[in-house]
């Protein structure tokens, strides 16, 4: 008996890595290819309809686009909002979660309820354009971090590892003479910083991904997101691009995928500092409601 049961986890840990090992390569593969073509040579790329991996590397696309004075503008305005979004991301998230996570709190079933509803009925995009033209916010910065201030699901998640804290310490500061802001500041955030560091990942990815609300809401081009960009310099093509830059533009194909690369990079160098806190973070703070 076992003899079998040792065989059937043998198996199963076969089966599991394969499938896991098949899903990461569909997920890797995509990307490679696009690396190694933003690196291809003009000739390869004009020779071959499909190139799979490049003879020869040239940094032909990198220089092209690093020659265009709208694309590093177009990266610092992504970096600004993603930095400040994140930040007003945390601090509303964390402020209205440590009151919720308050049994004490007069109303908090309610609140609850009331953030609850928006995860499964939202006002949409008419409406909300509405809202942000009638706030004057169009074409401006804020329009990218305002109404996406606060996610429900993450508002939920970090309540409930809230509420996992020992009250004791809670008691215990309140014994030496801290308030509710002391408590929150000097004890509860940094006993929370897994889920924090977390979420701050995940609001930075969203805000650097910043698409369709930069569309909606900023005509100004000087003002476009990286990701904006990318969608025109996709759509323009080497006619578009021929005017954004002095020097003549290599094949589309290196264009796009280069632009791809410079624009994922940045955001993907950032994983391997916080990955050990993402299952610790989210799961303390999913398993209790």
């Amino acid at each position: 008996m076992p003899h079998e049961r040792n065989w059937g986890n043998r198996l199963f840990g076969i089966v599991n890595a394969s499938l896991l090992a098949i899903i990461a390569a569909v997920m890797i593969i995509p990307f490679l290819y696009i690396v190694l073509i933003s690196f291809a040579t003009e000739q390869e790329v004009l020779a071959k309809s499909f190139l799979v991996f490049p003879t020869k590397f040239s940094l032909t696309g990198y220089r092209y686009i690093l020659s265009t004075p709208i694309l590093l503008r177009s990266l610092c305005v992504t970096i600004g909002v993603t930095v400040v979004g994140t930040l007003v991301n945390l601090f509303m998230t964390v402020l209205t979660a440590y009151p919720l996570a308050r049994k004490e709190l007069y109303g908090r079933r309610p609140i609850m309820l009331m953030v609850t509803f928006t995860m499964v009925f939202n006002a949409g995009i008419v409406p909300t354009f509405l809202i942000v033209k009638a706030l004057h916010l169009t074409n401006t910065y804020w329009a990218l971090i305002i109404p996406s201030a606060i996610s429900a699901f993450n508002l939920i998640i970090i309540k409930n590892f809230f509420q996992q804290l020992p009250d004791g310490l809670e008691e215990s500061a309140k014994i030496d003479g801290c308030n509710d802001m002391g408590i929150l500041f000097r004890i509860v955030i940094p006993l929370s910083m897994p889920a924090i560091a977390t979420f701050s990942l995940f609001y930075a990815v969203t805000h650097w991904n910043t698409f369709l609300s930069a569309i909606l809401y900023v005509n100004d081009s000087r003002k476009w997101p990286i990701q904006v960009l990318l969608r025109q310099i996709v759509i323009l093509s080497e006619k578009g691009l021929a005017d954004m830059s002095e020097a003549p533009p290599p094949p589309s194909k290196i264009i796009n995928m280069a632009v791809i690369v410079f624009s994922t990079v940045p955001i993907l160098s950032v994983y391997p500092f916080l990955q050990k806190h993402f299952a610790k973070g989210v799961l303390l703070g999913s398993v209790k409601g």
